[in-house]
C-alpha cells in the first residue's frame, strides 16, 4: 500500500495547503495511506469507533464551535479520547483558536497538529487532490508518451528501434511531449492511466547522433505536456516476414498497466514506412471508436451484406425435365 510521510504534507509548496505546525513536531515520521479526508464529526461526541487513524482528520467550524459548548471535564475528555487514536495528523482549518488541552495532548502522543487559514472545504479539496497524486499506485516503463490529438500515445519498443524519432517528428507536425525514456504511470482511479516524465529528465529527448536536446527551449511550451491521460498503446517491432500482422483491424490487443487494460497495436517497422503518419492515423482511428464508430466493424457489416444481397440474387436452378 502506498503511504506518505506526514513531514512531506508540510514540506509541500505547491498546492498551497497554508499550514502551520503547531504541535506533535515528533510525530512528522508517521504516514498517511488513504487519500479520503475524514473529519472528527461525531468524533467529538466521544463516539471514535469509525477513526481511521491512517487518514488526514479535520476540525473545522462545526466541530469546534462543539467543543466550546462542553463543560470543561467532557471537553478534556473527549480531547484526550480523540488524542489516544494515535492518529497520522490533525488539521484545524479557518485559523481556529486551538484549545491548549489538544496542544499538549498532541505533543504528548506525537500527533502532529497543524493549523491552516483555509475553510475546511477549500482545504479538503486541495489535500484530497494532492493525496490523490501521492497515493496512486504508479509504474515506471521505457517508452515515449505523446499527446497526438488529443489522445495519450504510449510508444514502446526495444531500444534503437526509432522510438524518441518517431516522436521528434511528431513534435515537428505540432504534437506534444510528455515524456521520453522512462514514463512515470499513475494509476488515478480504477480505470484511469496518467503518464508524466521524470524531473531530472522532463522535456527532454535523447536523438542518437544529436545527443540529449530540450524540447520546451527548442521548440517551445506549445510542443510540451506535464502529464496525459494513457488512452493507446503503440509498440514498435521489427518488421518479420515469418511473421503475420493484423491487415483487417479485428484482432484487439490490450496492454495491461497497473491492473488497467489499454487498447494496443503492433506497428511494424521497415525503412519504407511512414511511422509518423501511422501513428496519426490510429490516434485519429481511436478516436472514432470513442466516438462510437469502428471502420474494421463497419466494413465487415458492408461486406457481410454485399455477400447476403449476391446471395439473394443468385438466379434458381431449375429441375431436370423428364
Amino acid at each position: 500500500m502506498s503511504s506518505l510521510l506526514v513531514q512531506e504534507l508540510e514540506q509541500d509548496k505547491k498546492s498551497h495547503l497554508g499550514l502551520t505546525l503547531l504541535a506533535g513536531r515528533k510525530g512528522l515520521k508517521k504516514r498517511i495511506t488513504h487519500f479520503q479526508v475524514q473529519k472528527m464529526g461525531l468524533a467529538m461526541t466521544g463516539f471514535t469507533q469509525f477513526i481511521n487513524p491512517e487518514r488526514l482528520q479535520v476540525i473545522g467550524n462545526t466541530e469546534a464551535a462543539y467543543l466550546r459548548t462542553l463543560v470543561p471535564e467532557i471537553h478534556e475528555k473527549v480531547i484526550r479520547q480523540i488524542c489516544n487514536s494515535d492518529l497520522s495528523c490533525l488539521v484545524v482549518t479557518r485559523n481556529l483558536e486551538v484549545p491548549e488541552i489538544l496542544l499538549r495532548s498532541a505533543d504528548e502522543k506525537g500527533i502532529p497538529l497543524f493549523r491552516t487559514s483555509l475553510s475546511s472545504t477549500d482545504f479538503i479539496d486541495r489535500v484530497t487532490k494532492y493525496l490523490e497524486e501521492k497515493l496512486a499506485l504508479t509504474q515506471s516503463l521505457h517508452g515515449v508518451l505523446m499527446d497526438v490529438f488529443g489522445v495519450g500515445v504510449l510508444i514502446l519498443g526495444k531500444s534503437g528501434i526509432g522510438k524518441s524519432e518517431c516522436a521528434l517528428d511528431l513534435i515537428l507536425r505540432g504534437h506534444r511531449l510528455v515524456a521520453d525514456d522512462m514514463v512515470s504511470i499513475q494509476k488515478r482511479s480504477p480505470g484511469v492511466l496518467v503518464g508524466s516524465g521524470f524531473e531530472v529528465i522532463q522535456h527532454h529527448m535523447e536523438v542518437r547522433g544529436l545527443g540529449i536536446i530540450n524540447i520546451r527551449s527548442l521548440f517551445g511550451l506549445e510542443s510540451i505536456r506535464e502529464q496525459k491521460k494513457v488512452e493507446l498503446v503503440l509498440e514498435l517491432v521489427e518488421w518479420d516476414t515469418q511473421q503475420e500482422y493484423d491487415r483487417l483491424g479485428f484482432e484487439e490487443e490490450k496492454y495491461a498497466v497497473l491492473g488497467v487494460e489499454l487498447p494496443m497495436l503492433r506497428i511494424p517497422v521497415t525503412p519504407a514506412r511512414n511511422l509518423t503518419t501511422i501513428i496519426e492515423v490510429a490516434a485519429r482511428n481511436h478516436l472514432l471508436k470513442v466516438m462510437g464508430y469502428d471502420s474494421a466493424l463497419e466494413f465487415e457489416k458492408k461486406l457481410l451484406r454485399r455477400m447476403e444481397e449476391k446471395g439473394e440474387n443468385k438466379p434458381e436452378v431449375e429441375g431436370e425435365v423428364e
